[in-house]
């Protein structure tokens, strides 16, 4: 009898437990969990910019714009808080609040600090009902493939060797080049339109600035091995946020 007690008594805790909050912070995010919702509020870090943010999650760059209350040319600064993951039972009290208090911080910011840089005028930028002509980034072997089932094929990955030039697959405006999203290296990302980014990942050395635009086949980056275990390049396309197969897109070799 005693025994069955104290087992009952563990499960007891145990349960509690899980209902409880728990919550991993590190540099550039915090996310939470309770028994009805996931929360995920990210802390911008110097060089970032809403694009990175929203590639970083998986989301489109418009939604995270929507959810935090930031209207193009979507100008972000560093220490704002950034609402990543809707929340279940979100409501326009919590929104507000979150603004608010991001209004305040940015008040109080040094302002000879520079702000992450906002995304330059685009309205040269082909519309989306347009339809872009693709070029392939760089020749080379295919080493891995899209795979829409594993998180960790988005994209292709393309052998090459060590300073050989990464083209631009489309012509944009560079909205995010730098070393912040982990398991990219340096990176560069380029706005298409509204609906088509792109991502050009693993780099030696970046070409292109942000704001900066960009024509098909200018030479964007040499290709290196920054944050992978060999020369290649890692390319992606994402549509409204969502990664697809680049090979829909490119033309055949």
């Amino acid at each position: 009898m005693n025994l069955l007690y104290r087992i009952t008594f563990a499960i007891i805790v145990v349960t509690l437990a899980g209902c409880g909050h728990t919550g991993i912070y590190s540099k550039g995010y915090y996310s939470g969990r309770t028994a009805n919702r996931q929360s995920t509020i990210h802390v911008v870090q110097a060089g970032e910019t809403l694009y990175s943010i929203a590639w970083q999650y998986g989301h489109d760059y418009r939604q995270v714009a929507r959810w935090n209350a930031i209207k193009s040319p979507y100008t972000i600064f560093p220490q704002q808080q950034l609402k990543v993951t809707r929340l279940a039972g979100d409501n326009p009290t919590q929104t507000r609040k979150l603004t608010k208090i991001n209004k305040s911080n940015r008040m109080r910011a040094d302002r000879n600090i520079p702000l992450t840089r906002p995304e330059k005028s685009n309205n040269k930028l082909r519309h989306a009902s347009q339809k872009l002509v693709w070029r392939w980034p760089v020749k080379g072997k295919i080493l891995s493939r899209f795979s829409a089932s594993d998180p960790g094929q988005k994209g292709i990955d393309i052998a090459g060797s060590s300073g050989q030039p990464i083209y631009a697959a489309e012509q944009g405006y560079v909205v995010y080049s730098g070393s912040g999203l982990r398991g990219y290296g340096e990176l560069i990302i380029v706005k298409h339109n509204e609906t088509f980014l792109s991502a050009y990942a693993h780099n030696q050395k970046l070409r292109v600035k942000e704001g900066q635009k960009v024509k098909k086949g200018e030479h964007i980056a040499d290709m290196g091995k920054t944050g992978a275990e060999r020369v290649k390049l890692h390319f992606e396309i994402r549509q409204d946020g969502i990664p697809v197969n680049p090979f829909r897109y490119l033309p055949k070799q």
